[in-house]
């Protein structure tokens, strides 16, 4: 089964995974995947662009192996806002979605407390582009930050 996990940054997506996902499933995370090609040290969170560049294109060569596996074993990928072209192809893929969203607020403290403010317009973008949506926040944030 491929589960596509949707949120804005700082939701809790990583832990949402954590939380589901047993050691044999795939995990393809872009944050996850920046720190396994970066050097010691390497920051969590807010990495080098030239590192994510790499990252972006191991993470799409990732994805192409992984999706033909979901009948065997559970994929698990984070896609923070997929295009419509993206959704569709999900959709082929009888992907479950789950949008992990503690509310705005919350969001944006952890953004504010742990990320760079570029992260503020990403997080803000996703929640204007839901707006037309019901509100399916989840009912408390996922974990003590």
């Amino acid at each position: 089964m491929l589960y596509v996990i949707t949120g804005p940054p700082a939701s809790g997506k990583s832990s949402w995974i954590q939380a589901h996902a047993t050691a044999r499933d795939i995990v393809i995370d872009l944050d996850l995947i920046t720190r396994a090609l970066s050097g010691p040290g390497a920051p969590q969170w807010n990495q080098n662009p030239t590192q994510l560049r790499v990252a972006h294109r191991a993470r799409y060569a990732a994805m192409d192996a992984a999706f033909e596996l979901c009948d065997k074993v559970d994929v698990y990928l984070i896609h923070t806002m997929p295009t419509a072209r993206a959704m569709a192809k999900y959709k082929r893929l009888k992907a479950r979605i789950v949008a992990v969203d503690p509310g705005r607020d919350i969001v944006m403290q952890r953004i504010a407390a742990m990320r760079s403010p570029e992260m503020e317009r990403v997080a803000t973008r996703w929640y204007n582009a839901r707006r037309h949506l019901p509100t399916q926040a989840m009912p408390q944030a996922s974990r003590t930050w």
